[in-house]
């Protein structure tokens, strides 16, 4: 079964801190987004391996947008 994060606002991705193929626990963070010059983690609330991930330092994300795939 996999689990899709997703961006919860409108969001520049500030930073990646995870890549395809690295294991993750509940709560750990993936991606650091920045908007009106806040911070905010975005975590997985499942623990696995990280499947897909479909964002970019630089990229502009919308709401509802996956961010990852968690297997």
């Amino acid at each position: 079964m996999s689990d899709e994060v997703v961006a919860e606002m409108v969001a520049n991705v500030w930073k990646v801190v995870v890549a395809m193929g690295d294991r993750v626990d509940d709560g750990d963070t993936l991606v650091i987004l920045e908007s009106m010059k806040m911070e905010i983690p975005v975590v997985t609330e499942s623990a696995g391996t990280v499947a897909e991930l479909r964002v970019a330092e630089g990229d502009v994300v919308q709401e509802g947008d996956v961010i990852a795939v968690i297997e």
